[in-house]
């Protein structure tokens, strides 16, 4: 789905935070991507928060992907 979908998942070595919306900033780099199945979104972003990367400050962009056409 659009960027303007996502919710994005900020770590800072403590509880990590949630705000909507896609997080774009020229240093950011892709790293790789997770896919994940899950009911909604808010079981997503719980996904994204076990992920090791935040603890050092890492950025998870969560969204949704397209419907399948039938």
């Amino acid at each position: 789905m659009p960027s303007v979908t996502a919710a994005t998942v900020r770590g800072n070595g403590r509880k990590p935070s949630v705000v909507d919306g896609p997080f774009a900033e020229t240093k950011e780099q892709i790293g790789g991507f997770h896919l994940v199945n899950s009911a909604n979104l808010e079981e997503a972003v719980a996904v994204a928060e076990r992920i090791p990367t935040l603890r050092v400050g890492g950025t998870i962009e969560v969204r949704a992907l397209r419907p399948e056409s039938p």
